[in-house]
């Protein structure tokens, strides 16, 4: 999940020395891993906290300042919600946050807020979590565990969180790269959430199940051409979210006829994730610059 670095020289009043750490990008779904599967991606939000005597939070992208700095903070009510689960008092804390990553873009920025509180209350209130421990308070917190959950383990995850118990594994991708795409408009998770059906046609589960099942052994097995073609092949969300994103169709186009595996939606969208062998990536950005408005951009898989 994150590198933790925290300096050495303690203040006069013998707080806790500064806490530096980052949390990656996740882009969730894959495809037919609807709420269940998620990547991380070397894109990261950065953290430095320290204690005070009153929550300040200081932004280094002029992105950010849209955000609130006040208890209101998704980082800070979430550090918040975790120490008083665990029947602590979390002390107020003076946070520096920059970010690479773009908000409601379905890059996981609001996972990684998520993951970040949780690592400021099990810092600062001495909680010592477990990866599982704060994959499962991200879960209870999102409902699901798709993004919150490489957000922690770096890699692939695959994760299903259900009546308050959490399983997940994660798998590793061998000589794969990402590719991102991002549009310089946002589609709203909620607005991305209504877009869907109430219900599903029985025969469209039973072949959504079979697609994800195979999928998934297409990636341990590293058959990464199964792998793509199944991953375009989501019944679930990708049919209903894909008339809001208009770059899909020719993002999607020129990144298969260059040579890449697979493009899907990243989360609610609008960002579209490409799959590829790093041998071709370079190739496959240069094609879609044709594509104008999006930002294109490699970025590796970000392991642990």
């Amino acid at each position: 999940m994150m590198k933790n670095r925290s300096s050495n020289t303690l203040n006069p009043s013998h707080k806790m020395p500064v806490h530096q750490f980052r949390v990656p990008a996740t882009s969730a779904n894959l495809g037919p891993g609807f709420d269940s599967m998620g990547l991380a991606l070397g894109k990261f939000l950065y953290i430095d906290a320290e204690e005070s005597n009153q929550w300040q939070i200081a932004y280094e992208n002029e992105f950010l300042k849209v955000l609130p700095s006040d208890e209101k903070n998704l980082v800070i009510k979430t550090a918040l919600w975790t120490a008083k689960k665990y029947g602590k008092v979390m002390p107020q804390l003076k946070i520096k946050m920059g970010s690479e990553i773009p908000l409601t873009h379905g890059l996981g920025s609001s996972a990684s807020a998520i993951i970040a509180g949780i690592e400021l209350a099990d810092r600062f209130c001495n909680l010592e979590l477990s990866d599982f421990d704060k994959v499962l308070c991200g879960s209870e917190l999102e409902g699901h565990p798709d993004n919150v959950g490489p957000a922690i383990t770096g890699g692939m995850f695959v994760g299903f969180y259900g009546a308050g118990r959490l399983y997940y594994h994660t798998v590793a991708f061998e000589g794969l790269t990402a590719i991102v795409s991002v549009p310089p408009y946002e589609i709203d998770t909620n607005e991305a959430r209504a877009a869907l059906p109430a219900t599903y046609d029985k025969r469209d589960a039973v072949n959504q199940n079979a697609i994800n099942n195979v999928m998934l052994l297409s990636i341990v097995n590293g058959d990464y051409q199964s792998m793509g073609e199944l991953m375009m092949r989501d019944l679930y969300h990708e049919p209903y979210r894909r008339p809001l994103i208009n770059e899909y169709d020719e993002v999607q186009k020129i990144a298969l006829r260059e040579g890449a595996y697979a493009t899907v939606i990243s989360g609610a969208g609008p960002s579209l994730l490409t799959l590829c062998d790093v041998a071709d990536a370079d190739r496959i950005i240069d094609a879609l610059a044709v594509v104008s408005g999006c930002l294109h951009e490699k970025v590796e898989i970000h392991s642990l």
